[in-house]
């Protein structure tokens, strides 16, 4: 079963500096239908002015992943880590026992744009940590492109959790395939662009939950680029 979450429905908020979207609760925007995915908890969306962000802020157990489409964030945080994330730029945080960081955009001109996904480790109180990677377009352009795992195969980021995050730009008519394992979910994020999903049109920021059906039948999931150029995370999670 495939479930289409269109970006229209999403929570939204825009404080000036911040225009966000989200895709689940968060903040102000509750809606108990919306709390998460398996493990998913928070896929936002996130424009920033120039100059402008995030306060120093703390955070507990959970696993923070940041993805850059445009533009240039500055990480700071209580472990003493401090970069900028650009495009191509995979970070992750996790939070564990409690970590205190700040983000601003880098750029005094330009805006920054970002989705920051939040993901539910499988064990709390974990020493905090940092890793950040980046990956060649070249290596996402019309293939799925491993960016974050367990166990951090293939030159992906850590992530303490049973789930496989991929990423992937598509141009028109470019397809790739994924095949879901028996007690597999996934979550497909379009980040830009446009898709179909095993046939289903989804545009930028809609999102859509994928389950077996009651026959079992839905397994393998069908990507391909739509118009202009896709860009798509794919969640692979434990049900």
């Amino acid at each position: 079963m495939i479930t289409i979450r269109p970006a229209s429905d999403r929570g939204a908020a825009n404080f000036g500096w911040l225009d966000t979207r989200h895709s689940f609760s968060f903040g102000n925007y509750y809606d108990p239908n919306h709390m998460g995915f398996a493990s998913l908890r928070v896929i936002n969306e996130d424009k920033v002015t120039p100059s402008r962000g995030f306060d120093t802020h703390g955070h507990r157990d959970m696993e923070i992943v940041t993805y850059v489409l445009e533009g240039a964030l500055e990480h700071k945080d209580s472990l003493g880590t401090g970069s900028i994330i650009r495009p191509g730029d995979v970070q992750r945080m996790s939070a564990g026992t409690g970590i205190r960081h700040s983000e601003f955009n880098a750029s005094d001109t330009a805006p920054v744009h970002l989705l920051q996904i939040w993901i539910v480790p499988e064990t709390q109180g974990i020493d905090p940590g940092y890793e950040q990677i980046y990956i060649d377009p070249a290596d996402k352009q019309g293939q799925l492109r491993l960016v974050g795992s367990r166990d951090g195969r293939d030159g992906s980021v850590t992530i303490h959790q049973d789930i496989s995050l991929y990423a992937t730009t598509l141009a028109e008519g470019d397809t790739v395939d994924h095949v879901l394992a028996p007690g597999r979910v996934a979550w497909v994020q379009v980040a830009r662009g446009a898709i179909a999903l095993n046939g289903q049109a989804l545009t930028a920021g809609d999102g859509a939950a994928i389950e077996a059906s009651a026959g079992g039948d839905l397994d393998r999931l069908t990507l391909t680029g739509a118009a202009n150029e896709a860009e798509v995370l794919l969640f692979d999670m434990a049900a």
